[in-house]
């Protein structure tokens, strides 16, 4: 099992790699810059380079994940800095090994064109994609909102995927509290999960999946990220389901759950090993 965290790059790329590796993780998140901005980093491509070595070395999985200002809907005014970031998102995390970078899906945008959002999130995509020659793929991310909200189901995803241009730079991360929040999963079914996401071809582009328990309860709509072991609304048994499937073997779970309540990540991926081993 590869448990892990997000973690900071306040010491670069190679800092953030042996801080994960230090308490205890086997896989970890960071942002490839400013988190707050759609700017073009000039990166330390030694920095990069050496963070790739060291994760190879010592069996680290990675994934980045974009600036917080990133979507795939933007206004026109953002397009063009969206798409040159993202493609700087990818140089930078190619260069330090990463498996992926996270991207949230697009939201709605016009009332009247249903569609809309989805042609524009296409659109996005085949532009940052076109000529993108690294290993790294774009990774989407279900959504958390109310049932019906655009990116909550497992089909947006996969269709979306399956009407770019190149489909095999594109593949997914699933986030449980997300999927707790619109109800896709529900603690309770698993089954009917794992079927759906067999039948269209889902699971065998998931990459990555970020652990956290939820603050609110299913179909509530509500982004509120807890603890694994002190939420009371996915309880451990419901975990238990869902972690040691066969279908997600090998796949980075990425903790993003709070650091300042009373629970470090070190903690928490230790309690993780402890109840569902890791390597």
């Amino acid at each position: 099992m590869k448990f892990g965290c997000h973690v900071s790059i306040r010491h670069g790329y190679l800092g953030a790699a042996k801080y994960a590796h230090s308490i205890g993780a086997n896989c970890y998140q960071y942002f490839p810059k400013n988190p707050r901005s759609l700017s073009v980093k000039e990166f330390n491509k030694e920095d990069a380079k050496l963070c790739k070595e060291f994760c190879l070395e010592h069996h680290l999985s990675s994934i980045a994940h974009t600036p917080y200002p990133t979507s795939l809907t933007p206004s026109d005014e953002k397009k063009e800095a969206t798409i040159e970031s993202l493609i700087n998102d990818l140089e930078i995390a190619d260069a330090c090994g990463s498996i992926g970078v996270v991207v949230h899906y697009g939201s709605h945008f016009d009332a009247t064109n249903p569609l809309a959002g989805y042609q524009m999130m296409i659109e996005m995509l085949n532009t940052v994609l076109e000529n993108w020659e690294g290993k790294c793929l774009i990774l989407l991310e279900n959504t958390a909102g109310k049932p019906g909200t655009m990116g909550t189901t497992l089909e947006e995803l996969v269709q979306v995927r399956t009407l770019c241009e190149q489909p095999n730079k594109i593949g997914f991360c699933l986030d449980t509290c997300h999927a707790f929040s619109s109800s896709i999963w529900t603690g309770e079914n698993h089954e009917e999960l794992f079927s759906k996401g067999k039948e269209l071809d889902y699971w065998s582009h998931l990459k990555a999946i970020h652990l956290n328990n939820s603050k609110y309860p299913s179909g509530s709509g509500k982004d509120r990220h807890e603890n694994i072991f002190k939420g009371k609304y996915i309880a451990q048994e419901q975990f238990n389901a869902f972690i040691t499937s066969p279908i997600l073997k090998n796949i980075p779970f990425i903790l993003e759950t709070p650091s300042d309540e009373g629970v470090t990540h070190g903690n928490e991926i230790q309690q993780l090993k402890e109840t569902w081993g890791g390597a």
